[in-house]
């Protein structure tokens, strides 16, 4: 843990960062049904398009880009998705 000094902007931001790694990460689930898997993303889209977290950044950019992808919309996914997801957009 770090000691708290007060004279030293740069020490009080260190301090902040390493806490910040003992909290949950998780701050909200955004959770839609639909009568099929279409209609389940198209409720998705609509969400993440209205969802708003201020202060910090999140993976709602990220999770918009998944569902806009092809081979997700056609349920062309397994567990290498995000691999040839994370190379098609480095592209």
């Amino acid at each position: 843990m770090c000691r708290r000094q007060w004279r030293t902007r740069r020490y009080s931001a260190i301090c902040r960062r390493r806490r910040a790694a003992y909290y949950d990460s998780l701050i909200a689930k955004l959770i839609v049904h639909g009568v099929d898997r279409a209609e389940a993303i198209a409720k998705m889209e609509r969400a993440l398009s209205q969802f708003v977290v201020q202060g910090i950044e999140t993976s709602i950019p990220l999770h918009q880009e998944i569902f806009a992808d092809t081979d997700f919309r056609n349920g062309q996914f397994d567990t290498k998705f995000m691999e040839r997801f994370l190379a098609k957009r480095e592209k």
